[in-house]
């Protein structure tokens, strides 16, 4: 009797929406926009697909290891209303977004997601850990003869 493993798939459809906070600072109002909502499927007013990649597996463990593991929209230019374009689980790929000048609207993370992760981590294997660069090996002493 052969058993199969499950396929876990690597995409979700999850539709968000937005709520515009207008907020005070130094006498000046900004608007500040947030994820008002996060369900699964298509049924909101923006439809994104979050897609799990195995080389972004590590940043999912790390994600899923902090006090609040969050989802992250990448909302469109900085300065501008936000247009959410895509959806990430992994704080590497939204510190590249915004290091870009995108804006990122980040909210927790469902449980029915994270369990999901799991099962895909759990599936496809932690990452390997790597360790810290090294700015140069040190020279191995030579080792003393003994006469």
């Amino acid at each position: 009797m052969s058993r199969t493993q499950p396929v876990i798939n690597s995409r979700r459809t999850l539709s968000l929406s937005l709520t515009r906070q207008p907020r005070t600072v130094k006498g000046f109002t900004i608007d500040q926009w947030e994820i008002a909502s996060l369900s699964p499927g298509s049924q909101g007013p923006h439809v994104l697909e979050l897609q799990l990649y195995m080389t972004e597996r590590a940043a999912y463990r790390f994600n899923l290891n902090g006090d609040s593991p969050q989802l992250f929209v990448c909302g469109g230019m900085t300065g501008e209303p936000p247009v959410p374009s895509a959806i990430t689980a992994s704080q590497e790929v939204a510190a590249a977004w915004m290091d870009g000048e995108r804006q990122v609207l980040d909210t927790d993370m469902p449980l029915a997601i994270q369990a999901w992760i799991e099962a895909y981590l759990a599936h496809h294997g932690e990452a390997p850990v790597e360790g810290r660069k090294k700015k140069g090996k040190p020279h191995p002493q030579p080792e003393e003869k003994q006469s």
